[in-house]
């Protein structure tokens, strides 16, 4: 059972667009757009997308067709004549940088300055736009959360893909918020999914009293041995993603995915409506989402305050 409120949390909020807008294709047009991610199958931001998609009048099987592949299929991608990318992560972002010129729009990708994907947010640039990425404004947020559910909390473990520039920006971030907050860091990079047995070793010889994920692909499809793991050691863990929590982890503190994907279609509408990246700003995610799993609460021996529940959007009984 789940229950949910859409607050707005952290640094301000967005309202989602109004009412669905008319359809600004003519003539009968099917769309292209292509969807470039480190897997070709669907992910957890496949329904959000497609939903926002719809909200501004693209229609899979009506007036839009979604081609998606791995990004190391893009050239057949370029090749089929899409009209624009969707690129779901750093490498995939980085693929649309560097072979091909088509405009993209990037999400999850780190902060495009600091991995040299475009020269300024505010003035791209280039063919690519999207969503920015602000680790260094929400993770103090997420340590203040975590350290609630865990008073006693004074060393983190830090799991992330060390492969990954972007991650790694975002992991210096994360280091530095929960250094800011008195909380020591054992870093815990990882490459490959046998990295976590590696990294759960390493725990277990210095055992710390917390766990946060820095959130990308190789974490998420491997997030299941963690929430093993951390259960076994009755380890708070907080995440980045809701979907996270309703899959079994303890808590996250993060973007909104729904509100998030709704501004990464309505930059995708603008490019097909004629707009060129180059003039479109990287913009920064504006509304946030506490998740708490009580099961994974009790499977730990532990309780949430009756504060920390009151804040959460989404209580997952």
């Amino acid at each position: 059972m789940v229950r949910r409120r859409d607050l707005i949390l952290g640094l301000g909020g967005a309202a989602l667009s109004g009412p669905l807008r008319a359809l600004a294709q003519a003539g009968g047009r099917v769309y292209r757009v292509g969807v470039i991610s480190p897997g070709s199958n669907k992910g957890p931001f496949d329904a959000p997308l497609v939903a926002g998609l719809a909200h501004h009048g693209y229609e899979e099987g009506r007036n839009l067709e979604i081609a998606r592949r791995s990004f190391k299929e893009l050239a057949e991608l370029v090749s089929s004549k899409v009209d624009a990318i969707v690129a779901i992560g750093y490498g995939p972002a980085l693929a649309a940088k560097q072979e091909t010129t088509l405009p993209a729009v990037v999400f999850s990708a780190g902060d495009p300055v600091a991995t040299g994907l475009v020269s300024s947010v505010a003035q791209p640039g280039g063919h690519l736009t999207g969503i920015s990425d602000i680790s260094v404004e929400v993770t103090p947020k997420r340590m203040q959360l975590l350290k609630e559910f865990a008073p006693n909390l004074r060393s983190v473990a830090m799991l992330w893909n060390a492969d990954d520039p972007a991650m790694t920006f975002r992991f210096r971030a994360s280091e530095a918020g929960a250094k800011a907050l008195g909380i020591s860091v054992r870093p815990l990079g990882v490459r490959a999914p046998a990295d976590f047995e590696t990294a759960f070793a390493e725990m277990n010889g210095d055992r710390p009293d917390g766990i946060l994920l820095v959130s990308d692909p190789l974490v998420n499809l491997n997030r299941k041995k963690i929430f093993e793991f951390a259960t076994a050691h009755r380890l708070p863990a907080i995440y980045e993603y809701d979907f996270i929590v309703r899959d079994g982890g303890l808590m996250s503190y993060g973007l909104d995915i729904d509100e998030t994907f709704d501004r990464m279609a309505a930059l995708v509408d603008r490019i097909l409506k004629g707009a060129k990246p180059a003039e479109l700003p990287f913009e920064d995610p504006t509304r946030f989402r506490f998740a708490i799993n009580l099961g994974a609460a009790k499977a730990i021996g532990a309780e949430p305050s009756p504060s920390l529940l009151a804040r959460a959007d989404e209580v997952v009984e």
